[in-house]
């Protein structure tokens, strides 16, 4: 049903700002409502000098019918670029390939989430871009109306073609542009209903294919600007340890190389004033090499000769381990939630079950190695690069430099992968700060070892989970989660099984480390599923029921409208459950085939996956996985497959083999050779569907990732007989070899 919408966007928040030479409107609008007042402009002589920071993004419409979107979040791989202008256009009710769309800059007046991170960005834009487009196409509509001498009504509108229904005469957008430009945003729209949508719902390439199938400028690492130089930073080799002094001689004479410098003065600073960037910095000063290219900075830092002391603990994987060891079985814990009594029914239940799981930290290793663009002068701060949490990283700036908010400008490049890496902006701080030294244009560039040596990784996580069995039931469930550096508390508690077990707990405890961490695609769930979900498969085991169906009938005792906390949906959840029964062709396999079963539920939506595995040389491999999704209206179907099928191998690859340890606090891989990555032989087909409904958009980017690793551990069970308890799997490698069976005499 179409609706009239007048909540959340009114005529304030809804900006609206004119140019009427060189033949366009341009129209911003606000994602997430904000609330400045409308602001009326001086139409300039070129459109061109437009002063843009006043909008937080912008419909342009040219006389010649051409729609320009700007988009306002990060694009991350992700799809937002084009998916949140396909929802735009959808409403403004134009030919998908009359849009043309631009990447916008950073506007922290305008918008309040150009955040790229937690699968988020078309769910808080949903209803406010549909508004957006709609209020434009409404003003249009009205202008063509007043010229005709009609009543809107009796216009009709397709593909940016407006037509007099009274004696069919038609006026192109670009028409009327100009007309529309000078009336008031009208205060209620009606939006389309999802059955008249043309443009949602149908696949679109990515607006940027073109440019990077043929290597045009798109990614941070492609920008250039006039007398910028490179710069190559050396840090501490490892964590814990800081700058006693260096040799910078050989350096200083080798080819192309400008100078060598120190920072981290206002690094030390910025820690102190704001301490949650303590935790991505470190306090040591590092060295410099600044270059007319990358390559000589590369090679003059490796001549660098530094000498490096320890300033905390030097810590090793074993230290972490018996850490969170000695968490998980101490009594400081952090509750998240505790329903009914715990305690009373482990001590009444027939059998207990627990048992521990445990995975290592892991890098990011994204394809484009950390970089960024900084311009320090005495009018402004110019920088540019891919970045995720621009706005966090512009008021980081202005604090380390003692500069002006409104002086930080913030241009962001499309990312070369991200996976919750580029949320941090430790590069951003060290650009900023190498430019306000030397006074130069500067591009910090990362080498891949920088990158792996030099990360914020995913925390070292162990979890223990203990079930109570009372007559052929769970009657109780405790769930113990002992992480380094966990600062993320509150995101696991309400997640299944929560509301389906009458005494249920959660605790959490972290260990402090000197090693930085932080949020790694899919936090906390891309461990926690396989965890929780393995220890289902085996509770259905030692009760003797069917998994699938024990699950299903834990999802009908949920009472999600009882209890506000609950973050899913049982009936969504089941929904999701039979439908990849039904697809992955469960438990009609051939003999040869196994398969696992999982249902997971993160960032807003539900996902069951099933993996096939079928056993090769003595060892399980995984040859298919059918995951379905539900994750509301699926804007853009095409992008949406992709990245849920991306999640999957991401997800199975990294719980296969993504191992990182570290030894007196120094990684102990630095590039490829030494860390696991999944290769392309080794994907299987992944088989995607969604579930077909008409609710509001939820998270993708990421909820098809957890579940993967408890699919296909689940499958291995299946195949193999043997229980998987660490990640990576292929750690303890004779857990994937198929138990011999021997035969018994007498």
């Amino acid at each position: 049903m179409a609706t009239n919408k007048n909540k959340q966007l009114s005529r304030r928040a809804f900006m609206r700002n004119t140019a009427l030479a060189g033949g366009g409107m341009v129209i911003g609008f606000n994602l997430l409502q904000s609330c400045k007042q409308k602001v009326i402009v001086e139409p300039p002589v070129d459109l061109s000098l437009l002063d843009y920071k006043d909008f937080n993004a912008f419909i342009k419409i040219a006389e010649n019918g051409v729609v320009t979107i700007f988009s306002p979040n990060p694009e991350i791989g992700q799809g937002v670029k084009t998916s949140m202008p396909m929802i735009i256009a959808e409403e403004l009710d134009v030919a998908w390939n009359n849009v043309h769309v631009v990447q916008g800059k950073l506007d922290q007046v305008n918008f309040t989430r150009q955040v790229a991170g937690g699968s988020q960005s078309i769910r808080h834009g949903w209803d406010a871009l549909r508004e957006t487009g709609a209020k434009a196409k409404a003003m249009l509509v009205q202008a063509a109306a007043n010229r005709w001498g009609i009543e809107a009504s009796q216009c009709s509108v397709n593909e940016g073609v407006i037509s007099n229904t009274i004696n069919k005469e038609t006026l192109g957008y670009g028409d009327v542009v100009l007309e529309a430009a000078q009336l008031e945003v009208p205060e209620e729209v009606t939006l389309k209903a999802p059955k008249d949508y043309k443009i949602i719902g149908n696949d679109a390439p990515n607006v940027d294919i073109d440019e990077i199938v043929t290597g045009k400028p798109l990614f941070g690492l492609d920008y250039k600007a006039e007398g910028m130089v490179y710069a190559a930073v050396v840090r501490p080799p490892a964590f814990g340890q800081k700058l006693k002094s260096f040799d910078a001689t050989k350096a200083k004479d080798m080819p192309g190389v400008i100078d060598v410098v120190t920072i981290g003065e206002k690094a030390r600073k910025l820690i102190e004033a704001q301490p949650n960037i303590a935790g991505i910095l470190s306090s040591s000063d590092k060295i410099v090499v600044i270059a007319e290219t990358t390559w000589q900075a590369f090679k003059a830092k490796e001549a660098i000769q530094a000498q490096w002391e320890d300033d905390t603990k030097m810590e090793s994987t074993d230290d972490h381990n018996k850490a969170l060891t000695d968490l998980l079985n101490g009594s400081e814990f952090n509750t998240m939630r505790e329903d009914g009594n715990v305690d009373k029914a482990f001590a009444e239940a027939d059998e207990i079950v627990e048992r521990t799981y445990e995975a290592p930290f892991l890098p990011h290793n994204c394809l484009e190695p950390m970089n960024f663009y900084a311009d320090v002068s005495d009018s402004k701060v110019h920088l540019v690069g891919p970045i995720q949490t621009p706005a966090w990283k512009a008021g980081a700036v202005s604090a380390m430099l003692d500069r002006k908010p409104e002086e930080i400008e913030l241009e962001m490049t499309r990312m070369g992968g991200g996976f919750g890496r580029r949320l941090y902006g430790d590069f951003t701080l060290e650009a900023a700060e190498i430019s306000d030294k030397i006074r130069k244009p500067v591009k910090v560039v990362y080498t891949r070892e920088d990158d792996m040596n030099d990360g914020i990784y995913r925390m070292a996580t162990k979890y223990k989970i203990k079930a109570g069995i009372k007559g052929g039931r769970v009657t109780a469930y405790h769930l113990k989660e002992a992480a380094v550096n966990s600062n993320m508390y509150g995101l696991i508690p309400h997640f299944f099984p929560a509301g389906a077990i009458e005494n249920y707990k959660v605790d959490v405890a972290s260990y402090k480390s000197n090693i930085t961490t932080g949020a790694w695609r899919a936090p906390y769930t891309n461990f926690l599923a396989f965890a929780e979900q393995h220890f289902f498969d085996e509770l259905a085991e030692i009760l003797e029921v069917d998994k699938i169906q024990m699950r299903i009938d834990l999802l009908q005792k949920v009472n999600a409208d009882a209890d506000e906390n609950i973050a899913y949906s049982p009936e969504r959840m089941i929904e999701v459950i039979k439908t990849a029964v039904d697809k992955s062709g469960w438990g009609t396999k051939p003999s040869n085939v196994y398969q696992g079963f999982v249902n997971y539920y993160c960032h807003n939506s539900h996902v069951a996956e099933i993996a096939d595995v079928e056993i090769e040389n003595g060892t399980p491999v995984v040859k298919k996985v059918t995951c379905v999704v539900d994750c509301g209206i699926v804007v853009n179907p095409l992008g949406a497959k992709n990245q849920a099928e991306g999640g999957v191998i991401d997800g199975i690859g990294h719980s296969m083999y993504g191992d990182f340890n570290f030894e007196n606090g120094k990684p102990l891989a630095s590039n490829f050779d030494k860390y696991r990555l999944i290769r392309m032989k080794e994907a299987p087909e992944v088989e995607v569907h969604f579930v077909q409904n008409e609710l509001s958009p939820t998270g993708l980017g990421e909820p098809t990732l957890p579940p993967a690793g408890g699919a296909i551990a689940n499958a291995f069970k299946a195949a193999t007989g043997n229980r998987l308890f660490q990640q990576p799997f292929t750690k303890n490698p004779e857990l994937l070899k198929v138990k011999e069976t021997k035969e018994i005499i007498g």
